[in-house]
C-alpha cells in the first residue's frame, strides 16, 4: 500500500470500495523531558512557534501514523478511508495520539477505467 492510498475523505477518487476490513489505528504515549520542558518553558518568554514542541508533536503522529499502516497492511488493506488522529493527555506531561482510519480493500473503478481509455486509446491495444 502506498501512502497515496490513504485519505482523510471516505472515498478514493477512481477507485471503489470492494471489501470494509474493519478499522485499523495505531497508537503512541509520549512524555517531554525535563529538557525539553525547560527549552519549551524559555521558547514560550519569547513567544511565537514553540519548536520543541511542535517536533514532539510532530514524531508522535508519525509514529502513530506507521503503526497504523501496519496495522492495515496486516490485515491485508490496499487503502485506509476516514483517517483521522485524535490526541489526549493521560496525565501531566504524557501524551497519547491515536491515528484510525477503515482498511479497505480498492480497486479501479470501471468509470476511471473507460475515461483513461479514452484519453488513451493506445493504453488498450
Amino acid at each position: 500500500m502506498n501512502h497515496e492510498m490513504i485519505s482523510t475523505t471516505f472515498s478514493l477518487h477512481g477507485h471503489r470500495v470492494v471489501r470494509n476490513l474493519g478499522v485499523v489505528r495505531g497508537i503512541t504515549v509520549r512524555s517531554r523531558s525535563v529538557i525539553g520542558t525547560f527549552g519549551a518553558s524559555i521558547q514560550t518568554l519569547f513567544g511565537g512557534n514553540i519548536s520543541l514542541l511542535t517536533e514532539l508533536c510532530e514524531h508522535a503522529r508519525e509514529e502513530a501514523y506507521n503503526k497504523m499502516w501496519q496495522h492495515a497492511m496486516q490485515m491485508g488493506a490496499n487503502a485506509v478511508i476516514g483517517l483521522r488522529y485524535d490526541a489526549t493527555e493521560v496525565m501531566q506531561g504524557v501524551s497519547e495520539v491515536l491515528c484510525y482510519g477503515t482498511a479497505v480493500v480498492v480497486e479501479v473503478s470501471s468509470e476511471s477505467r473507460s475515461s483513461a481509455a479514452q484519453s488513451n486509446p493506445a493504453a488498450t491495444k
